[in-house]
């Protein structure tokens, strides 16, 4: 069976039987789950690292292919990639347990310590934890929007116009516009690869067909009077399936939906829920079962995270096999391009509108800004540490008031 498996693969350097069983790629990515800190870009790294560069599992051409899908669909970036390496050469079923295995162990530790916070969230001193997490998380997610920005961006005039704006419309706005995170793509695909035909072929109709799925997917959940449990379905599944970019790319987009529109949770407890997802490791985005084991319990948990990850694994292994042969074209490389500038300036404006809301006097002012130069000047050190020095700060902090 593995040989017929192999020889379907879509890519020539898929055609020799791999070098791993599929557990094996199972076991290590739950390891990298368990234990892989450090963000999205971090977990790409050690995939890198450990499945290309040292056990030599993975082609480079192939690993390649799995990252350029992971940021040119919607979703979580790392957790895309992991899946697209499990079906290079298992297919669904590896793309499947592999992606089971790489979020599982961080959704566990979210709920448990969702549980923890319910439990004790009035207690002074998980207050005093959060209070200084809090600020500490402003700090990493301003140097992860810095280091986009400076890596994305560059010097190109028509990406900084569409940063800026970006950033500026989720200041005023407090939320993440959706719509503008695909006119922007669209925008820099007809600069740069306009379509022959366009006009004739009626495609301009196609541009307002993403935002019009948008605004409808946002009115069904807002204005019909659902279980809680199913409007927590449909949120994340629109999350999971609208939002482009890293893993902090979904934060300005739940912070609309979770604390503007439906008042979920307030504006401390979802500073709470990012500084959650920022000391476990795993993928950022599991930070959706923590706010849904806060609005609904284990189910809620449950839910919000099915809801998110479903779309992205969707998106992983249905464009796959198609991937390879269209994936570097001028118009979808065009695409993407602008899609990423509009996210890393929603991430960029985020900062501003959580740090409203997380700096509030001087100790968390120097917090954010130690948490800062921390990163800057020590480049190895694990942000964890750095969260978990902030909280033992705010602990003495609360004690000496």
């Amino acid at each position: 069976m593995q040989t017929e498996t192999t020889a379907s693969a879509p890519a020539n350097s898929t055609e020799q039987a791999p070098r791993y069983s599929l557990w094996q790629l199972v076991f290590y990515a739950l390891r990298l789950g368990t234990l892989g800190f450090g963000g999205p870009v971090a977990l790409v790294g050690y995939m890198h690292r450990d499945l290309v560069e040292a056990r030599k599992w993975i082609s480079e051409a192939d690993y390649k292919e799995g990252l350029t899908l992971a940021q040119l669909m919607p979703g979580p970036l790392a957790a895309q990639l992991a899946m697209y390496l499990g079906y290079v050469h298992y297919r669904n079923v590896g793309a499947t347990l592999v992606g089971i295995a790489f979020v599982v162990p961080s959704f566990i530790m979210v709920v448990l310590i969702g549980m923890a916070y319910v439990t004790y969230g009035g207690l002074p001193w998980m207050q005093a934890v959060f209070y200084g997490v809090g600020a500490s998380v402003i700090g990493i997610i301003a140097i992860s929007a810095y280091k986009l920005t400076t890596k994305s961006i560059g010097k190109d005039k028509l990406l900084w116009a569409i940063y800026l704006v970006s950033a500026a419309v989720t200041i005023i706005t407090q939320s993440e516009l959706v719509w503008l995170f695909l006119a922007s793509g669209i925008l820099v695909w007809l600069v740069r690869a306009p379509p022959k035909n366009l006009f004739k072929q009626g495609g301009m109709n196609m541009l307002a067909l993403f935002p019009a799925q948008q605004t409808a997917v946002t009115t069904i959940v807002t204005t019909t009077d659902w279980s809680v449990l199913t409007q927590i379905a449909v949120f994340f599944a629109e999350a999971g399936a609208f939002v482009f970019g890293s893993g902090l790319a979904i934060v300005p987009f739940l912070y609309g939906g979770v604390v503007n529109e439906f008042h979920w949770l307030n504006e401390r407890q979802f500073v709470d829920a990012v500084a959650v997802a920022m000391i476990t490791p795993g993928p950022v985005v599991i930070t959706v079962g923590f706010i849904g084991y806060l609005v609904a319990g284990f189910s809620g948990a449950v839910v919000a995270a099915l809801a998110t990850f479903l779309p992205c694994y969707l998106f992983t292994i249905i464009p796959a096999p198609y991937f390879k042969k269209h994936g570097k074209k001028p118009g979808i490389i065009a695409f993407v391009d602008g899609v990423t500038a509009a996210a890393i300036g929603t991430i960029t404006g985020a900062v501003v509108v959580l740090g409203q809301r997380s700096i509030v006097d001087i100790p968390t002012v120097l917090l954010a800004i130690a948490t800062v130069v921390l990163i800057l000047k020590f480049k190895k050190l694990p942000e964890p540490v750095i969260v978990a020095l902030a909280a033992l700060i705010g602990l003495a902090v609360f004690q000496a008031r």
